[in-house]
This record gives C-alpha cells, structure tokens and sequence, in this order.
C-alpha cells in the first residue's frame, strides 16, 4: 500500500475541494475504475453515499465517469457502507461504489469500492485502476454508453437483510435502546431494524443536513449517547459512525464498551455454541487483555496491521470468521463480507438475549488494560517515524513498561497523523509516558 499513489486503507479520501476530492478527478476515477471493473463482462455498478454535502458532487462526478466507460450505473442513495457491499453481491453487479469518509468531518470525503462478492478491491485490481489514472480519459462510442438508474428499495432490502442476521426464535421485546446513527448513512436503517425485531427504541443522530455528520455524535464522540442512555434509563446503547461500519456501545451504567469488548463478547459466544471456527484476528491496537483471555481458552489468537482490510485479510488466509479492530471496525464472515455495525450489534444482543443477561453482565470478568492514544498531526514530507529523539523517547518508555505494556508508533491510513498508542497496568502511569513521546512527535513533524 505504501507505493500507491492515490489508495490509501480504504480507498482515496481528502479534504472536499482538495486533490485528489475534486469533481475533476471522480470522473478519471470513474472512468478508470469503469474501465478496469468491466473487463469481466459485467457493465453494472451500484452507487452509494453517506450524508455529507459533497456527496452530490462526487456522485455525478463518478456517474460521468463510469457512463464514459460505458457502465451503467444504479444508485442506492444515502446507504452504510456494509449495505452497498450486501447489495452489490444481491444484484450481481460488477462492483459497488461507496462515496463516504466514514468517521472524518464533513469536510472530508472519500471514494472507496467492492468487488463484485462484496469485499473490498484486490490490491491488483486497486493498482490497475492507479495505472489508468495516468493515462487519457477515452470515451466509449456514444451507442455503448452506460445508462444510470435508481434502486428505490434499497434501503427496505438492506433492513430486511440485518434483520435476518437474528435468531428467529429470539426477540428484542423487553429492552430499551438508544441509538445514535451520528447523521450518517445509518439514519433510516438502524432505528427500524431495532424497532422491527421488538425493541423500544430512542434514536438521535437521525437528522443529517449535510453538514452535521460526525459531529459530538455517533461512535467517535459518546457522550450523547450516555445521556441519551441516561435520560430513558435505557437498557443500552448504539453509536455508529457516519458510514455504519463500525460499532461502539454503552452500557445502562454509562460504561463504554468499544470493539475490544465485542471481540470478547462475539468469541465467548461463538465458542460457546460451537461456532468459533478457527481463531481471532484482532490488530496491533488490540487490548493486551484480549490476548491473555484467548490464550487462557486456547483460542489462536493473530494480530493484523491497523485497518480493517488487513483483518479481512488475515481472516480470510486463515479460514476464520471473527476479527475487529478496537475502534469498532468488527467482521464476522458468518453473516457478511465486511465489517458491519448493525449486525455486530445484533450479535451482542443475540448474546444477552440468549443468556437472559444485561450488557454489563456479558462482560464481567474482562479487564481491559488502561491505554493512552494520542493523535499527532504531522506535515507532508517530514517522517517522525524516523526521527532520533521521538526513537530514544520510545525506547525509555519501553524500558520504565518492561514486561508490563507495550509501545505502538503508527501512521494513520486515512489522515496525517502518527498515532501513539501506551499500554500498562497504571492509566496515570501510561498517560504521562504517551505525552512524552507524543511530544517528542510533534517537535518533530513541525
């Protein structure tokens, strides 16, 4: 991924206005993707978006570049990401395109795609589409141009399809959830699924304007939705991110429970009735208390690199089902073919309804390790990777932790920070080591 020059983790994003986010360049890219996903014969690609204003743009921006190519386009309208991947293996399309920046601000925005089995695109096909986006725009004769279509009950489809993910004997009558959708692509989905399998359900994060996506809301930003919690002394809640693939939780306490907490919930269960199939993926920012619980059960337990490819791919080489990042990303290849909020938080739910039992209780007996995260923004260009002080920072933490946490430097796949992640037994302990090398960082990047 490294050597791309437009894909990063989870297809090309940026700033709205900003290369490679402009009209100009969604219609090469539409025509390059067109172009390289038709080859198989199939000219038929589904189009969704989350909420965000600049969503309109880029969708006729792509729209024009995939007619160019001669492939006909259908569009899904605002849709969560796991659902144009759903919806594009229901239709048989060639591909799905999702228009989105999933947890980012407003301002950002993104194109990523699937493959016509509703995975995300092999790193060849990812590459041949680069090569393509270097050379002419060359439309196809004028009689072999696509055609563009809406798909009006797509978003009825995608319910329909999370509802069957829940055990027919079971029900959700009985439980008060709060769900907040965080303006998103999620809006029109969750409540209904929830509400349609028996719950009581208080939705926020419902009214997207285009600008609001994101914003002190959904799965990045909790406290509404503790209050919410709170407020209808609720049994528990739902945050999702803007594009619904990722999930994060909070108990009738207010305690919250982040993709770690599902892992451990999701591998309990699936052990429990035989299901496990394998092992865990988790990533390098996986709780060291997850290891220690796996190794305990003797479940295999494999650490992928940050992003929620790298855990598709580790589950897929492996012939597993279960894997997640801590961020919420969660991925049970039983039920689909990426990550996906809504079904993961069905899965808990199937769990506590199950065993007759809350959320807090599912979870008693795992203890997180206390980590500190820091986010440094760095400049394009410099590597404070590389630098020798943010080095000899890292190695002094790493000596005062000894046998007791752990140090992890990352640069995000999506936007320029470096991340800097401490891990040990002491929250106080390992705040105070992260500053330091987050410090060190940042007198480096700038």
């Amino acid at each position: 991924m490294s050597q791309r020059k437009y894909f990063g983790t989870d297809g090309v994003r940026g700033r709205v206005g900003d290369f490679p986010i402009t009209p100009d360049f969604a219609v090469k890219l539409g025509w390059a993707a067109g172009t390289v996903l038709s080859k198989s014969g199939n000219q038929r690609v589904l189009v969704g978006k989350d909420t965000r204003l600049s969503g309109y743009m880029l969708e006729s921006a792509l729209e024009a570049g995939l007619l160019s190519a001669g492939v006909s386009v259908e569009f899904l309208g605002p849709m969560p990401t796991p659902a144009v991947a759903y919806l594009t293996r229901n239709f048989r399309a060639a591909a799905g395109i999702v228009i989105s920046a999933s947890h980012n601000p407003y301002y950002d925005n993104g194109i990523k795609f699937f493959s016509d089995s509703g995975s995300k695109l092999a790193d060849a096909v990812e590459s041949e589409i680069e090569r393509l986006l270097d050379e002419p725009l060359v439309c196809v004769p004028s009689e072999q141009m696509g055609r563009a279509s809406r798909i009006d009950d797509a978003p009825g489809r995608y319910i329909e399809f999370c509802k069957s993910v829940f055990p027919s004997e079971l029900s959700l009558s009985g439980l008060t959830i709060v769900v907040d959708c965080a303006h998103g692509a999620t809006y029109h989905i969750a409540p209904d699924v929830l509400r349609e399998l028996g719950a009581t359900v208080h939705e926020i994060g419902t009214a997207p304007n285009g600008v609001n996506i994101n914003a002190k809301c959904g799965a990045t930003d909790l406290a509404a939705l503790q209050a919410s919690v709170r407020e209808h002394k609720a049994d528990l809640g739902f945050a999702l991110d803007g594009d619904g693939d990722r999930l994060m939780m909070v108990t009738a306490e207010g305690r919250i429970v982040d993709g770690d907490d599902v892992i451990y919930i999701l591998a309990r269960a699936a052990q429990q009735d035989g299901l496990l199939q394998g092992g865990i993926v988790g990533t390098l920012m996986s709780n060291f208390a997850l290891e220690k619980f796996f190794a305990d059960r003797k479940i295999p337990f494999v650490r992928a690199k940050v992003g929620d490819r790298y855990v598709m791919e580790e589950l897929v080489k492996r012939d597993w089902k279960i894997g997640g990042e801590n961020s919420g990303h969660l991925i049970n290849r039983q039920f689909h073919s990426t990550g996906d909020g809504i079904i993961a938080g069905l899965q808990v739910l199937t769990a506590m309804q199950r065993e007759q039992c809350s959320l807090t209780e599912l979870l008693r007996g795992f203890e997180k390790y206390p980590q500190a995260l820091i986010n440094v923004r760095f400049q394009a260009g410099s590597d404070p990777l590389n630098d020798a002080a943010v080095q000899s920072a890292v190695a002094d933490v790493e000596r005062r932790l000894g046998n007791e946490g752990r140090v992890l430097l990352r640069k995000s796949g999506t936007e320029p920070l470096i991340r800097v992640m401490v891990e040990g037994r002491d929250p106080q302990t390992v705040k105070t080591l992260a500053q330091q090398i987050a410090s060190e960082v940042d007198a480096a990047a700038n």
